[in-house]
């Protein structure tokens, strides 16, 4: 009888223990999954953009990081480091942690740049991983009301019948105003000079006043000039018309092949996880479908560069490769 009662009892001990040994392998076994389908970003997200506040980089991150704000709950911060030609910016995100929590605003610039600083500390299409392209800007060939050229090919002419005559302002050695105008040349066969300036607003300056006579330009920027007759626009450098100037024709109309504009997308740091890189994809595509952000971007003079991550490493790969051959052409070199 005191054996069977001491079995019971044993019996019982047993079974509270593994009620308690199930409850605690139950719990236990909830923990990385919890930890698994939380979802990012957890925390605020650095966005790095390689220029001063106020340009249009700087507008495009500030559209598209309260775009992501929103859809994904955590501060898209925008950090501006300017410098280098953005190289400061890029090599912030090159060493960066690749957990997607500092991201890069990449731009024309990053392509141009490889090849125009022979010693970097990082190879750009290596070291970032393509995230998103957002916005393709057209820029616009304008003159000096005081040029006699008023199309292209008239433009062409008279700079071949008055070599060196012509100066081209630009916003910086190396700049998408400045390559754009050095492909123009390579391909035009014309020698316009290039005069650099410490940004394109006081290039913009030196062509209203006369002091240089050609600018590849932002069209956005430039249109209040055009509309008030202060400079006179040739063509968009595009390879299509522009909606915001849908009667000036395009550069490459009369010069086949030429296309030259700026472009701004979303880069991380290599070994980013694909998952955080479909993330972002996934929500700045959806904001390119949004009309509030279509519109913001027009007022830019862009057009959605909606698409993969795919698409985007294509898109930098033929500008990296494109503006490499002009910039050798011009024997441009940093300042």
């Amino acid at each position: 009888m005191v054996l069977e009662f001491s079995n019971r009892n044993s019996m019982r001990r047993f079974r509270r223990r593994s009620l308690r040994l199930a409850a605690v392998v139950s719990a236990l076994a909830t923990v990385p999954s919890l930890a698994g389908t939380q979802p990012y970003p957890t925390q605020p997200v650095r966005l790095i953009v390689g220029y001063p506040a106020g340009g249009a980089s700087d507008i495009t991150a500030r559209v598209m990081g309260q775009w992501l704000s929103e859809r994904l709950g955590q501060p898209f911060v925008i950090d501006n480091r300017s410098g280098a030609g953005t190289n400061i910016a890029t090599e912030t995100v090159v060493r960066a942690s690749p957990d997607g929590y500092t991201l890069l605003m990449v731009t024309a610039a990053n392509a141009i740049n490889a090849t125009l600083y022979e010693r970097l500390s990082f190879y750009f299409t290596r070291d970032v991983a393509p995230v998103a392209g957002i916005i393709r800007m057209q820029n616009v060939l304008e003159v000096n009301p005081a040029v006699p050229a008023k199309t292209v090919p008239e433009l062409i002419a008279y700079a071949k019948a008055n070599p060196d005559k012509l100066n081209m302002a630009s916003a910086g050695i190396g700049s998408p105003s400045h390559v754009a105008g050095e492909l123009f040349n390579m391909m035009a066969g014309v020698s316009i000079r290039h005069v650099p300036y410490r940004g394109g607003a006081a290039a913009l300056t030196d062509l209203l006043s006369g002091q240089v006579q050609v600018m590849f330009d932002n069209l956005a920027t430039a249109l209040e000039h055009i509309k008030a007759g202060r400079v006179r626009p040739l063509a968009v450098t595009a390879a299509v018309r522009s909606d915001m100037l849908p009667d000036l024709p395009a550069v490459s109309e009369f010069v086949p092949g030429y296309e030259a504009s700026s472009w701004f997308g979303l880069g991380a740091p290599k070994a980013t996880p694909r998952e955080i890189i479909d993330i972002l994809n996934k929500e700045i595509n959806a904001g390119l479908a949004d009309p509030r952000i279509n519109a913001r971007l027009a007022e830019l003079g862009g057009s959605s560069l909606a698409g993969s991550p795919a698409d985007f490493a294509r898109l930098i790969a033929a500008e990296t490769e494109k503006w490499g051959r002009v910039v050798k052409f011009s024997g441009a070199q940093p300042e």
